[in-house]
């Protein structure tokens, strides 16, 4: 190891020792029980078998869109990420997860791959190392470095060097992206677009569409469903409610009969009446997004009205629904500029948008990925 390895390593192992009480604490939580003790502790969490070829990423939308590349070599492959939504996901696929370790415990958790193929932004400095002092040749795919991040990428740029230093090619979104990742030390970069659009979502049930206007908010968060609520009139249309996260299901459903109250306004939960015939619609189950947004006229797409950094806009631009977003969205910008036509708006001009929504433009997608040119890539090492 360099010496600036060894004192990067050292800085790690002291923050680490700090962060042992804080860890043992949010472990007890039921959300962390499983990722903590696997990534801080290495619990239940063995090194993959060798000569394999491993996939990284971080959480359920990086993994969704690795899984066409994925499947090219499920006999070999190796899965590791980072969140709880991540690893679930990566399940589905095949059954050589892990939870990537945190970083001091990598030089002795990797063993020898053939290829380590790395999604996005997760630039991980002992990982790229010791996977490349292993003898596995390094990949970076759908990379991409955003214009609120930039600057943040400069002013490390020092340590991004060295980082780049260890990844035998990139794949980047963009020949701006390209540019960006040239400055900050990456070599043999190429342009393949974003192969989030490689994958395309599709239909499992086919739901059956009212005649009225079909609005739906779509993964929607603390204080956004009483946002649309309140911007919500019965002659606009239908409204679909789809809240991300299950645990608010009984919340929202509390929230949206306070709302009907003292209105003519009729309201369902879909698990109890599993179709569209209310004006009202709250989606308690999971898995039917997509099959929601086939019927969909309008998608109001949360995640964004709040600070959250918004939702994948793909989906619903994918079966021409008019997008409403709010102007947090900075972890999806990527993904919305492989559109066009798209209204990203403040909180309170959501209600003027929905009695306009005649006038609004659907969505057209720009900038479709391949997979082929990492397939290619990839076989050249095996």
């Amino acid at each position: 190891m360099s010496p600036f390895s060894i004192f990067y390593y050292l800085v790690l192992s002291f923050i680490y020792i700090l962060a042992i009480p804080y860890l043992i604490f949010k472990s007890r939580n039921s959300k962390y029980r499983q990722a903590i003790p696997a990534k801080f502790f290495l619990k239940d969490n063995i090194p993959f078998k060798e000569n394999g070829i491993w996939f990284h990423s971080c959480s359920m939308g990086e993994t969704k869109a690795i899984k066409p590349l994925i499947e090219n070599y499920l006999e070999n492959a190796n899965i590791s990420v980072i969140t709880n939504t991540g690893f679930e996901e990566a399940k589905k696929i095949s059954p050589n997860v892990r939870y990537l370790p945190f970083e001091i415990f990598l030089p002795f958790w990797v063993n020898k791959q053939k290829v380590l193929v790395v999604m996005e932004a997760e630039l991980w400095y002992l990982l790229f190392l010791f996977a490349k002092k292993k003898g596995a040749k390094t990949l970076l795919i759908n990379a991409r470095i955003s214009d609120k991040s930039y600057k943040s990428y400069k002013r490390f740029s020092f340590f991004y060097k060295r980082i780049f230093q260890n990844i035998d090619k990139v794949f980047a979104q963009s020949e701006v992206d390209k540019h960006r990742l040239e400055e900050l030390g990456a070599s043999n970069v190429e342009v393949i677009g974003n192969i989030k659009l490689a994958q395309l979502p599709k239909v499992n049930v086919k739901l059956e569409k009212p005649k009225q206007v079909l609005i739906t908010a779509a993964s929607t968060h603390e204080n956004e469903e009483r946002l649309i609520l309140n911007a919500y009139k019965k002659e606009q249309g239908k409204l679909i409610i789809v809240p991300r996260h299950p645990e608010r299901f009984n919340k929202v459903d509390f929230l949206i009969r306070e709302f009907i109250k003292d209105k003519n306004i009729s309201y369902q939960k879909y698990s109890v009446k599993d179709d569209f015939d209310s004006d009202i619609i709250l989606v308690d189950k999971m898995g039917i997004l997509n099959d929601i947004y086939a019927i969909s006229d309008v998608v109001i797409l949360g995640g964004a009205f709040e600070k959250i950094g918004g939702h994948n806009p793909i989906e619903p631009a994918f079966f021409n629904c008019k997008i409403i977003s709010g102007k947090n969205i900075f972890n999806q910008k990527s993904l919305f500029d492989c559109m066009k036509n798209y209204y990203l708006i403040e909180n309170d001009e959501l209600g003027e948008n929905l009695n306009n929504i005649k006038n609004l433009e659907k969505p057209i997608l720009t900038k479709a990925g391949s997979i082929e040119p990492i397939i290619k890539e990839i076989n050249k090492w095996l």
